[in-house]
């Protein structure tokens, strides 16, 4: 029979090389008779299923094809033998026509598709009634592109994927296919004839590493109950409201008891209940988006639409979620734009060219990561990482995304030698820029409330700022320079810290020209920087007091706040992500006085106005005295309109008392809080419930003043708390005419010296 041969087109479906296979499979008119043509590699025999219609095999091949006048249904199922002798009975995938929406297509090549995840990867569809899955796309560089699974034993040849030309989307419906299958795809590139295995760009599950493969997932009905969360989300006044950030690296936080990772669900459970009891406001999580390498702590992250399956699947994460936003808890996800691995199953040279990447290593490769870039000048590439953040904000309702390492997206020269200039001979990466200002624009527009946080550690200005100002539009930048000063001073012996004042000042030259995030995070306590604890200087009392002291400062200084996981209690080693938590540490009073300290120092911070309704604006905060290095204190207020507290902090282990200071208001303060207090474990020195009563005596520009004690190695915050009694005024006389009899002692004392 003449339909029998072996053409050339039936050749290349043979080879798996052609490039529009549904112009040979499936069913085609062919004068008054149809013709139906499949490719089943190991098929013995093959049926056409209504009529019972037996297909002729193409002599030497697994081409069979059925020509005749009956009349065929329009998606038609195909019944077969495989040489196991086992049945299979399924529609055939090449009698469905085109799936994909213009529309869809059209924005997507403009770089206009903020939800490509919803029509790209694969998807749970129904096509008049039957059900299967969707696959879709973009690799304009193949020349064929097959879905394989377990489903067609991971052969190329048996199901190519209709091409839908210079937007290089590709698509296939496979029906009767279920939600947890697992797939990859084959692409053939068009120059070399090469062939790669990938993983779906937009999978939205993994298996288990070290295993790749995609999932196709079940379709979203979960059943969210944050609804009153979310309302509450879009009407808050962030910037003038506390928030307080636990970072957390889900696997080595705590695990099982085999030592096997949580569930997301059991750890929705207890960092709940753990976070709520220390006080804090957020979880930020770093990245749980898929990635092969555990080391990389989800930072060389290939799966841009997955929660990682080490913990769960999709729907466990929402639940983790879900959990959070019930009981309070806000959810942020550190979320990796900046560049991706080179893992052969990823986006690396994904259908043989450099499709996400640049194709120069000059602009294309990240050296000190051995790393990739994106193209964030190709739109389909910004699409790609657009509908990636807006699908972890509207479809797992995250609250806000920190994006990890901005700085090296926003130089062309960062961190190498060789670079390309932009088109103006500059050193910005332009196109990266745009990409950063419209994903915020389209994030703050889209979801109020939602945070987008920039790891920022260059003096780029307007990091902050809107972007109809010109600015990148981040709601938040991390305040790396501040971390630095501040880590460096507080690592000083003692003795030698009067020299570096300026470290801890410094910070209130640029405090309100961003609004800034305080970050004690996971990337101090890593690569031999040894944990917080031993960061500290002097003896082990010296350490535990010197971190007591550098908390009360970062919960008093302007800006947000951020302490990763450990060093609330102050783990003695540094952070080990391949081990849980010192959690041992807590049976020692020293660390269980930390852990104490940061949950009163969070209640204090939640309860008090004055320490965070102005963290970005200069009239929450005013110096009181910062020019005493020679003692290395500090005294500072932070305020509203209406209300202070006074902060006074001693970088030395010599206690002082009678250490006057100047204040504003006349009458009796309180103390507040005493990071040396016994309930921390410390030395107890301070003013305790002592009447702190203001004296008629002008000091450091202020109509009053008053002495107080300040501890060893420690902070202290002072209230207002009334006018003084007449018995609190007698008292403050008397003790003013003992500390001016003092003074003329001491006075004496230096004149005899100086003869």
């Amino acid at each position: 029979m003449e339909s029998l041969k072996l053409t050339d087109d039936r050749q290349k479906i043979i080879d798996a090389c052609h490039h529009d296979p549904f112009s040979v499979l499936g069913k085609h008119k062919v004068g008054k008779e149809t013709l139906v043509c499949v490719y089943i590699p190991q098929a013995e025999e093959v049926h056409i299923a209504e009529g019972n219609l037996p297909m002729q095999r193409i002599p030497n091949t697994d081409l069979f094809e059925w020509r005749g006048t009956a009349k065929i249904s329009k998606h038609y199922r195909i019944i077969w033998r495989d040489k196991d002798n086992c049945e299979h009975i399924t529609h055939d995938p090449y009698c469905f026509p085109a799936q994909l929406k213009d529309f869809d297509m059209h924005l997507f090549g403009e770089g206009k598709h903020w939800h490509t995840y919803r029509f790209l990867g694969s998807h749970i569809h129904e096509v008049d009634g039957i059900g299967g899955v969707l696959f879709a796309l973009w690799a304009p560089n193949a020349s064929r592109i097959s879905v394989v699974g377990e489903f067609n034993r991971w052969d190329g040849r048996a199901h190519p994927m209709r091409n839908h030309g210079s937007n290089g989307l590709w698509e296939l419906f496979i029906p009767d296919m279920k939600a947890g299958s697992l797939y990859k795809y084959e692409l053939r590139n068009r120059e070399t004839d090469d062939i790669f295995l990938k993983s779906d760009p937009y999978a939205q599950q993994f298996e288990l590493r070290p295993n790749t493969a995609s999932i196709v997932v079940k379709k979203d009905n979960f059943e969210w109950n944050d609804d009153k969360w979310v309302d509450k989300r879009q009407k808050w006044d962030w910037l003038h409201s506390p928030m307080s950030i636990y970072e957390v690296h889900l696997g080595s936080w705590q695990r099982g008891p085999e030592g096997e990772f949580l569930n997301y669900r059991e750890l929705a459970k207890r960092l709940v209940n753990y976070v709520t009891e220390l006080g804090f406001s957020h979880i930020e999580l770093l990245p749980i988006t898929e990635h092969p390498f555990d080391g990389s702590w989800g930072y060389q992250t290939t799966g841009y639409y997955a929660p990682t399956s080490r913990y769960g699947t999709p729907d466990d994460f929402r639940y983790f979620v879900d959990y959070c936003h019930k009981h309070n808890i806000g959810v942020i996800l550190d979320w990796v734009p900046a560049h991706f691995p080179k893992d052969a199953h990823g986006l690396a040279k994904f259908d043989g060219t450099a499709l996400y990447e640049h194709e120069d290593p000059r602009k294309g490769e990240h050296l000190d990561w051995s790393t990739l870039i994106y193209n964030y000048g190709r739109y389909e590439v910004k699409n790609f990482l657009l509908s990636s953040a807006l699908f972890w904000l509207e479809e797992m309702h995250l609250d806000g995304l920190r994006v990890d390492a901005v700085a090296s997206m926003l130089y062309l020269d960062y961190s190498r030698e060789e670079w390309i200039p932009n088109e103006f001979g500059g050193r910005e990466n332009l196109e990266a820029i745009a990409f950063m200002q419209e994903l915020n624009a389209v994030a703050h527009g889209e979801y109020p409330g939602v945070l987008i946080m920039a790891e920022e550690s260059t003096s780029w200005p307007k990091v902050t700022a809107p972007t109809d100002m010109d600015g990148l539009g981040f709601s938040l930048k991390w305040n790396m320079g501040w971390m630095n000063d501040t880590l460096s001073y507080i690592s000083k012996e003692t003795i030698h810290r009067k020299y570096h004042q300026d470290m801890l000042t410094f910070s209130m030259l640029y405090a309100f020209t961003e609004n800034f995030l305080l970050p004690f995070s996971h990337d101090e306590v890593v690569h031999g920087k040894g944990s917080m604890l031993n960061k500290m200087p002097g003896d082990e009392w010296q350490r535990f007091a010197n971190l007591r002291l550098l908390y009360i400062y970062m919960f008093t200084h302007p800006g947000k706040k951020l302490l990763f996981m450990g060093t609330e209690f102050g783990q003695g080693t540094e952070w080990n992500s391949a081990n849980t938590l010192d959690w041992y540490n807590l049976e020692y009073p020293s660390h269980r006085g930390i852990q104490i300290l940061i949950k009163d120092l969070n209640t204090l911070y939640h309860k008090t106005e004055v320490l965070y309704k102005y963290d970005f604006e200069w009239q929450g905060f005013e110096w009181v005295d910062c020019h005493d290095a020679e003692q290395s204190i500090l005294v500072y207020l932070r305020k509203t309109d209406d209300e202070e507290l006074i902060i006074a902090l001693n970088f030395t282990p010599v206690p002082r008392a009678n250490y006057r200071i100047g204040v504003t208001r006349d009458g009796i303060y309180k103390e507040v809080l005493n990071s040396d207090a016994e309930c921390y474990n410390g030395s107890n020195v301070g003013n305790g419930a002592a009447v702190l009563q203001t004296e008629d005596k002008p000091w450091m520009d202020r109509a009053y003043s008053m002495l107080i004690t300040l501890p060893p190695l420690a902070g202290i915050i002072l209230k207002y708390d009334g006018e003084a009694t007449k018995e609190q005024a007698v008292l403050a006389e008397e003790i003013e005419l003992e500390s001016e009899v003092v003074e003329a002692e001491e006075i004496v004392v230096k004149t005899i010296a100086k003869k």
